[in-house]
């Protein structure tokens, strides 16, 4: 049996050598290796917290002490060593998840996933354990360097020191990447201590020294005054000035492949009895050249791979991907209109505007791990006059809504932002589902929503957006290919696309984006049960087109399929409007339900949730067959445009 088979709890690893700690990283790396490469997942920052990650659960004791993940990607080896070794069903359904979840151990305790939360974490529970006289119990957070680069680690760090008696110990995981290299003043520093010739030299020299004292003896000797030697090293070089002021100790920096210093190190850190910050230098993609070698992010995320090469061995779909869509797309507007700029949070290549800061690298801002920095900073920007285009994924763009809401809305400004990954995103789970954005944004008011159904529209769409200088605009688009494009009957004279229409006006379905396809499949078996179909795409969902309005009075029931939470989501929307208008045409609201989604793929979710051709249609025709109602009269008849606002979704286009 392998040593990491006999691990089943963190306990088990104080019965091993150093010897064997260090044969037990190199299993783990080879099984990391070998087994994320048949499923996919967040390979390269695993592979960097082996060492770091054994040394952590030597010191202290979990579950008893609570340790803290940021963002979470990076628990890879924390599940090896809790036990939990089946990872034959990574990020599938009935598998392991790949961020913690307290639902599969105890050792999970924060699985929200998005960065820069995990000090004020640690800082809330370190107080509970304070002040409920769990004084025995230590919180330890594992924080990224690019975590750094938000706000609210520097909030949660000026809280920390306003109580230094507490056991708290914060690993700053330092490889110089977060998603990609880290960015900013932050980043340039903790680049300067990594880099510092006084640290490398002195390291360098002394552990010479002591190696001439005599073999293992001046090993010995050398491991037991290295803590001294940090911390005089700190002082030389002024390490530690950055958090002296918020009066938190400081070590480091540290080896973090060495198993040995970074357990000393660590136990200095459980023996201070106050919040101590241990700077742990790493390798992203450690131990495996496939990842080391890969300049754009070293493995990060990886999907199916050959484990020899690094190669992936899924084959290609045959259509682009929205996002490289949108990245060529960004381009040639941005050629054009000299006023667009980009802006996002630490990804730059995920959301695609590299293209963009490739061709222009003056025109886009990477802020780093920092969405509401970026919104605010792009209202700003387009107060200078500048157009900002501010790709997020759309379950981060929760976390600036306040910005977009009171800094972009109420000042009227022109930004566009792009969200990519919107709807059922598969197998990241709850925190990475993208299914809030259309329920949270339609509230800001002037705000202009759109959902694109294939490439073409997404180009439309973005084009039309940023064109708008006196409104936020958004643009979102799902994970993965684009599929093939659907094309429209004819478009309303208010930008709406008839994808079908049938003479008996039984069933509008309005499909937001790229549920197009579903409505399309629904429509098909209505017809089959002789019931009449007319299936639109509004383009810009919000505000609702006034042709929808025009065209639900004119059939018997509304049903609307969307990809977001249906609490409050554009099914909503429209039925609200409808009433405002004095139409009473039946409305049957689809989308996901109000709960945190599983990690499945996407096609396992909407099953489960409902949001089937099969399922839909049964439920229509139960629908129709049981709405006495007649069949509402001719187009346009009941409803006047007395309640519109303007015939054009984009009735701002004044650039």
């Amino acid at each position: 049996m392998s040593l990491l088979q006999g691990i089943t709890t963190p306990r088990d690893l104080d019965a091993l050598s150093a010897d064997q700690l260090v044969e037990l990283a190199a299993e783990v790396r080879a099984f990391l290796i070998a087994e994320v490469s048949k499923t996919g997942g967040h390979l390269g920052p695993n592979l960097g917290v082996v060492e770091t990650t054994i040394a952590i659960h030597r010191v202290f004791d979990s579950p008893r002490d609570a340790i803290v993940f940021d963002t979470g990607h990076q628990s890879y080896v924390h599940k090896l060593l809790t036990g939990r070794q089946d990872f034959s069903l990574l990020r599938q359904k009935g598998g392991l998840a790949g961020y913690p979840q307290r639902s599969e151990s105890p050792h999970d305790v924060v699985e929200s996933s998005h960065a820069s939360s995990s000090l004020s974490w640690a800082d809330g529970i370190s107080r509970a354990f304070e002040m409920t006289g769990q004084t025995d119990r230590h919180v330890v957070a594992v924080v990224g360097d690019g975590a750094l680069t938000g706000g609210m680690t520097w909030e949660a760090l000026n809280n920390i020191s306003d109580d230094n008696s507490r056991n708290l110990v914060i690993v700053v995981n330092d490889n110089g990447r977060s998603y990609a290299p880290t960015i900013g003043g932050m980043a340039r520093y903790l680049n300067g201590v990594r880099t510092a010739n006084g640290y490398r030299q002195l390291h360098q020299k002394s552990w010479r020294f002591f190696d001439r004292v005599g073999g293992a003896f001046g090993r010995a000797l050398y491991r037991g005054v290295r803590g001294g030697l940090h911390g005089f090293l700190s002082r030389m070089t002024n390490n530690a000035s950055l958090y002296a002021n918020l009066d938190i100790k400081y070590v480091g920096p540290i080896d973090g492949h060495d198993l040995q210093a970074m357990e000393e190190a660590l136990r200095q850190a459980k023996d201070y009895a106050a919040p101590v910050i241990v700077h742990a230098i790493t390798e992203k993609g450690r131990g495996y050249e496939p990842a080391r070698a890969d300049a754009a992010d070293q493995f990060h995320a990886v999907g199916q791979i050959d484990p020899e090469t690094g190669e992936p061995i899924s084959s290609p779909s045959g259509t682009p991907s929205w996002t490289s869509v949108f990245a060529d797309e960004i381009v040639e507007l941005a050629a054009a209109d000299e006023s667009i700029v980009g802006i996002t949070a630490a990804m730059l290549r995920p959301t695609g505007l590299h293209r963009f800061a490739e061709r222009f690298p003056n025109r886009v801002l990477d802020v780093g791990i920092a969405e509401q920095h970026a919104v605010t900073s792009a209202a700003g920007l387009a107060f200078g006059g500048l157009h900002p285009v501010v790709a997020l994924y759309a379950t981060f763009v929760n976390r600036a809504f306040d910005q977009v809401l009171m800094d972009v809305g109420l000042h009227q400004a022109g930004v566009t932002f792009v969200l990519d990954r919107a709807g059922v995103t598969g197998p990241d789970g709850a925190s990475h589902h993208g299914m809030w954005d259309l329920a949270i944004l339609q509230v800001v008011p002037r705000i202009r929503l759109s959902a694109p159904r294939d490439a073409e529209r997404l180009r439309e769409e973005l084009a039309e957006a940023v064109r708008v200088v006196d409104a936020p605009t958004v643009v979102r688009f799902p994970k993965g290919s684009t599929g093939p494009e659907i094309p429209a009957l004819r478009r309303t004279p208010d930008g709406v696309d008839v994808l079908r229409e049938a003479t008996r006006r039984d069933v509008l379905i309005v499909s937001v984006g790229t549920m197009a396809t579903l409505a399309l499949d629904v429509a098909a078996l209505l017809e089959e049960q002789g019931i009449g179909v007319t299936v639109v795409d509004p383009r810009w969902v919000v505000p609702v087109p006034w042709s929808i309005i025009e065209l639900s009075d004119a059939h018997r029931i509304v049903v609307t399929i969307e990809d977001g939470v249906r609490v409050g989501g554009i099914g909503t929307r429209i039925r609200q409007d409808l009433r405002e208008a004095g139409v009473d045409t039946a409305v049957t609201e689809l989308g996901l339900p109000d709960e945190f989604l599983e990690h499945a793929s996407r096609d396992e979710i909407l099953e489960r949730v409902g949001l089937t051709p099969r399922h839909i249609a049964d439920d229509v025709i139960a629908q129709v067959q049981g709405n006495k109602i007649p069949i509402a009269r001719p187009l346009g008849e009941r409803v006047s445009r007395g309640t519109d606002t303007g015939s054009s979704p984009l009735p701002h286009l004044t650039r």
